[in-house]
């Protein structure tokens, strides 16, 4: 029998739980309201999207658990779907203590409730998952959207910065969260390919989730670093070889790249570089970021984003 991911079993025990047919937009809310009584690590992460809180993981799995036929996806209107399972399962028997009970206190707390009002109470509760929602104000009050707008401010800057940031350690919403609380307007991508084995930082998807949530996205592989020159990299002289013969050759032969992204962050004046490794040494997205802080008449600062 195929092994199963646990956070999969909780979907599934999720929805044997409530017994009948659930909404995406609804699943989300569920699964959010169940990770906020797990103990210790969260099953799930979760963004402010168009409709409030949203797990890219979760919307992942769901779809995996179709292609395996635990469960039937009916797209139907309001661009949403139905989520229909298609045999009785008793993951819930598998979760931990906690989880389990977690989850039969979601249910009987908000199973009855409808799609509005479930969502409506996600945003009342935690004005963050609604600063981005396109139907706040349709299930709101003018006072709770105060709320929300007070909460969205909060994040707001004034101040010219360029951040770098790699994704090494993050989900996709941890990462995007950064993104948002350091109120990042563009996310320039300097991978020379934009592809990775890590769910959610391959350009496509990437590219969709960060303007989900009101941040562009640019890909300016001609300052990227060839794969092939990555390899036997050991220690961190190993490293700043690379990168001293990058800043030598290639930095130089695409200047023209380096002063594209300066025009975008003169324009949108909060920036933010990324790559993949963790530690900001070991990634030339470091030596753009010197480059560009070394150019005439600079008028942004200069912060890491570290996990």
């Amino acid at each position: 029998m195929r092994m199963m991911y646990y956070r999969r079993k909780i979907i599934l025990a999720l929805l044997e739980a409530l017994g009948r047919d659930v909404s995406a937009k609804s699943m989300q809310k569920y699964l959010f309201l169940f990770t906020r009584r797990q103990v210790g690590e969260k099953a799930f992460d979760f963004v402010p999207y168009k409709y409030g809180c949203f797990s890219f993981q979760a919307n992942q799995d769901l779809v995996a658990l179709s292609k395996q036929g635990y469960l039937d996806i009916e797209k139907i209107e309001r661009k949403d779907s139905l989520y229909h399972p298609l045999y009785e399962t008793h993951f819930i028997r598998d979760l931990d203590l906690f989880d389990a009970q977690a989850i039969r206190e979601v249910c009987n707390l908000y199973g009855s409730m409808s799609q509005n009002e479930l969502i409506a109470y996600t945003y009342r509760t935690n004005p963050f998952t609604a600063i981005n929602s396109t139907i706040a104000s349709n299930l709101l009050t003018q006072k709770e959207m105060d709320k929300v707008r007070e909460c969205k401010e909060r994040y707001k800057c004034s101040s010219s910065v360029l951040m770098t940031i790699g994704y090494e350690g993050f989900t996709l919403e941890k990462y995007l969260k950064q993104l948002i609380c350091n109120d990042i307007r563009v996310l320039c991508d300097v991978r020379k390919n934009a592809f990775s084995m890590k769910y959610g930082f391959s350009k496509g998807i990437l590219q969709k989730a960060c303007e989900g949530v009101g941040i562009k996205y640019i890909h300016v592989p001609a300052l990227g670093i060839e794969s092939e020159n990555r390899k036997a990299l050991n220690t961190q002289e190993d490293y700043n070889r690379l990168f001293e013969e990058y800043e030598q050759t290639s930095l130089k032969q695409n200047w023209g790249a380096l002063l594209y992204v300066r025009s975008v962050l003169d324009e949108e004046k909060r920036v933010c570089l990324t790559c993949f490794e963790k530690d900001p040494r070991q990634c030339h997205r470091t030596r753009v970021a010197n480059a560009l802080m070394n150019l005439p008449n600079v008028t942004y600062d200069f912060q890491e984003i570290l996990l």
